[in-house]
């Protein structure tokens, strides 16, 4: 395993603080000391690898160390903080993510048994990982060296990876996800939904109608595939956005605050301290700092 760990952190050398597009689809690359406002974001559906160092990750209420080498799965869209640390002996945090393709997923389903598929386990979890998957994004990533080859076996290696995950402890989110009338599968729209209009007043009775859900089943559901109630992904949606609106945009506060859906200056600017541990303005101006000393 060290071998194909060694050969995978010399493919990374390119990577840098700010995700790299590798030319493989749905896959980047990062590495380095990564400021935290940087890794607070709406994290898209992926598989993350954690190749070295740690990221620490906070949902909601729950802090998971990531430690590498080692896999994550987010099946859905979720809000999300994070930061990231060198490993022991110095070296820097680096990690892979492979966003999920849906019609990927779906047509590898239909060719699994269902009875190999594993049971429910605990979400947001760092899990080990095994010569065999850590050998399927070593595929993937040597194509980033031979780009003529990436429209015939980048589909191949990023299926084997997806498969290798199903059969994981992951794996029943990655199945609950492809199966369309799955409670899970319902969830994932609704998420996109809010993605959509987050800046609409939401009405929690309706959206649950709608996913063919009574209201409790549905709080539960969308707090399991999110770490998240409704109210608290709109709430931190709007918020991570009106930081970038102020931050990199030049939006004033109140401006940015009625931008994302507020219609209090004084809730917004509330919410906006506990969430990010600082005023609006005082915490734009510090980003705006760091970015401008950043490459």
């Amino acid at each position: 395993m060290n071998k194909v760990l060694d050969e995978i952190i010399d493919l990374m050398k390119r990577a840098g603080t700010r995700p790299i597009e590798t030319g493989v689809p749905g896959l980047s690359m990062i590495m380095g000391d990564i400021p935290t406002h940087q890794l607070a974001a709406l994290y898209k559906p992926m598989i993350g690898f954690t190749i070295q160092g740690t990221k620490i990750l906070l949902i909601g209420e729950r802090s998971t160390a990531m430690k590498g080498p080692s896999y994550y799965v987010l099946p859905v869209h979720v809000p999300a903080m994070a930061s990231v640390h060198p490993s022991r002996d110095g070296r820097p945090y680096m990690s892979l993510g492979l966003e999920l393709n849906q019609n990927v997923l779906q047509n590898l389903l239909r060719d699994l048994p269902e009875d190999l598929m594993p049971t429910a386990s605990e979400h947001f979890v760092a899990c080990e990982i095994d010569i065999e998957l850590m050998e399927a994004w070593l595929r993937l990533l040597r194509l980033t060296k031979n780009p003529r080859d990436i429209p015939a076996l980048a589909p191949a290696y990023e299926r084997e990876i997806l498969y290798r995950v199903l059969m994981g402890s992951q794996g029943w989110y990655l199945r609950q996800l492809g199966l369309r009338e799955s409670n899970f599968s319902k969830i994932s729209q609704t998420v996109k939904w809010l993605r959509d209009n987050y800046t609409k007043p939401i009405d929690i009775g309706e959206i649950a109608s709608k996913s063919g859900m009574a209201i409790n089943t549905f709080h539960r559901q969308f707090k399991r595939a999110t770490g998240l109630s409704p109210i608290q992904f709109q709430k931190q949606l709007r918020l991570l956005e009106a930081r970038n609106l102020m931050a990199f945009e030049g939006y004033a506060v109140a401006s940015a605050a009625y931008q994302v859906g507020y219609q209090s200056p004084s809730q917004f600017n509330r919410e906006y301290s506990r969430f990010f541990g600082a005023p609006p303005a005082r915490d734009t101006e510090k980003l705006r700092r760091i970015e401008s000393t950043r490459d």
